[in-house]
């Protein structure tokens, strides 16, 4: 059965998408069916992925919203990425699931926070790994990737604002651990974006080595290149970008390659 990973941090711009695809892109290089789930109502996986929105009947947020077991297997989606990439698409909706379903009672007593895991149940055995790309907030869709998820990868950039999210995504990984899902656990941090050069950027990546352990790092880190804004602009998986984008691709595989090597025995 595949496995769950949710790819969190609540500062938007630090890339959890860019690393959520470069994750499938390389996924897709090793011949290894990927689902990603796209929690974020900005759906910019979905749009990477080939999915238009306005072609989008069925959504993440339909899925979540019927509280069936099994519903997200109604709205995943072909990409233009072939045959080993789906996506369960965003959609408009998914913000009302951020503020609503019950309000922030429900949110803190952990009520509608069974929703992803619910609707995923028999979907992700069809995968070698589920993505889920959660929006850049703490609130209930984060909640449920958590609650749904094996694994988090936590995504930062090596800046001080991006270091100042990791303590309230490790609290909240506690937070749903104790509370919706024993099964959870830190898989680790990708820094994404590293300068080639830049003292402050050292500097921040040693901090955040102290404050999260130097075992949780994951390496390599992902280099800072155009490449990777270029590959979404063009809709194309990092791996079919040639040379240019030759030393990001390899480090997304070094680092899909960690992860496989906790997901197995999953099926591919």
């Amino acid at each position: 059965m595949g496995k769950v990973v949710a790819v969190v941090n609540q500062k938007g711009g630090v890339g959890k998408t860019s690393v959520t695809l470069g994750l499938a892109s390389a996924a897709r290089a090793r011949g290894h069916r990927s689902l990603v789930v796209d929690l974020d109502p900005q759906g910019a996986s979905t749009w990477v992925l080939g999915v238009d929105a306005e072609r989008v009947k069925r959504s993440a947020a339909d899925a979540l919203a019927s509280g069936r077991n099994g519903a997200l297997r109604e709205v995943v989606a072909d990409t233009t990425w072939g045959h080993l990439v789906h996506v369960a698409p965003s959609g408009p909706a998914l913000q009302r699931h951020e503020t609503a379903r019950g309000g922030i009672e429900n949110l803190l007593s952990g009520k509608s926070s069974g929703r992803l895991r619910r609707s995923l149940d028999g979907v992700a055995r069809g995968y070698g790994v589920v993505l889920v790309d959660c929006p850049p907030s703490l609130g209930e869709l984060t909640t449920n990737a958590l609650a749904a998820a094996d694994y988090a990868l936590l995504v930062v950039e090596p800046t001080a604002l991006s270091l100042r999210g990791v303590e309230p995504v490790a609290d909240l990984i506690e937070t749903v651990w104790g509370r919706d899902n024993r099964r959870l656990d830190l898989a680790g941090v990708i820094v994404n974006r590293m300068p080639a050069r830049g003292a402050d950027a050292t500097v921040r990546y040693e901090e955040l080595a102290r404050t999260v352990g130097e075992s949780a790092v994951w390496s390599p880190a992902i280099p800072q290149r155009i490449a990777v804004a270029e590959a979404a602009t063009a809709r194309r998986p990092i791996h079919d970008m040639g040379a240019r984008a030759r030393d990001v691709a390899h480090a997304f595989d070094d680092l899909y390659g960690r992860l496989w090597q906790l997901i197995k025995p999953a099926r591919a």
